[in-house]
């Protein structure tokens, strides 16, 4: 399913869009079972820039079956060229006329991972995403810039701020036909336009690690409860081989 075109891609700009890869019929089905389980469920946050639901495969029979699907699997483990196992997973919705972006960022400096240089994240769009419902745009190359501190989601200059290079990057914006993917390297920087549109915007992101991944000791939701040692692997049940 993956091309060593795309591998190369991925390798050198830090993402890939994949089309189709859960069919338009699994895109609905699972843009479902997300409504429902949103529905049924407060989000861990519900902020003007989206409402997050993470770890949800631990709970909901229908959406573990899309965060584990082995098509989701396949194409990352082929794009790494590594083995990996999940990180967690989360529904990410922009509410309709949102009016607000998901600013420029990276994802790793907000996981707690020590010895982890190549995590990846699968974002898969559950209904059409064109650029007026909160697509996703990209810093080709970003991912090499290693070693930054979180950054502010709510705060356009944050970013750019903490690294002023970026502002003279490209940036590739992504709109996703249901059922369309990208993968993004975790330092690959990017953003997420408004939903100015009727209806709310629907991702999967379905989050992978390498099994040399450890514990660095920063808070976070996933981890808190576990009582991790620093240094120690993050393995078990919960970050299952994939």
């Amino acid at each position: 399913m993956i091309t060593e075109e795309q591998k190369t891609h991925f390798r050198t700009q830090g993402f890939v869009h994949i089309p189709s890869v859960i069919s338009p019929e699994e895109a609905a089905h699972f843009y479902e079972a997300a409504r429902d389980y949103t529905r049924r469920n407060p989000p861990l946050s519900n902020r003007p820039v989206f409402d997050q639901h993470v770890n949800v495969w631990t709970e909901d029979v229908a959406m573990r079956a899309l965060t584990l699907h082995p098509s989701l699997a396949a194409a990352a483990k082929a794009l790494n060229g590594t083995e990996l196992r999940l990180w967690h997973d989360q529904i990410l919705i922009k509410q309709p006329h949102n009016n607000a972006a998901t600013e420029f960022h990276q994802d790793q400096p907000y996981w707690p991972h020590a010895t982890s240089p190549n995590p990846i994240s699968a974002w898969i769009a559950l209904c059409d995403v064109p650029v007026e419902k909160g697509c996703m745009t990209f810093l080709p190359g970003s991912f090499r810039h290693t070693e930054l501190p979180a950054q502010n989601l709510s705060d356009a200059r944050s970013l750019f701020q903490i690294e002023p290079e970026f502002v003279w990057f490209p940036r590739v914006t992504v709109p996703l036909k249901a059922g369309d993917c990208t993968f993004h390297h975790g330092r690959c920087a990017h953003m997420a336009t408004p939903n100015f549109t009727d209806d709310p915007r629907v991702a999967h992101i379905v989050i992978f690690m390498e099994p040399c991944t450890t514990y660095s000791g920063k808070g976070h939701v996933v981890t808190d409860p576990l009582n991790l040692t620093v240094g120690e692997p993050i393995t078990g049940a919960l970050f299952p081989n994939v």
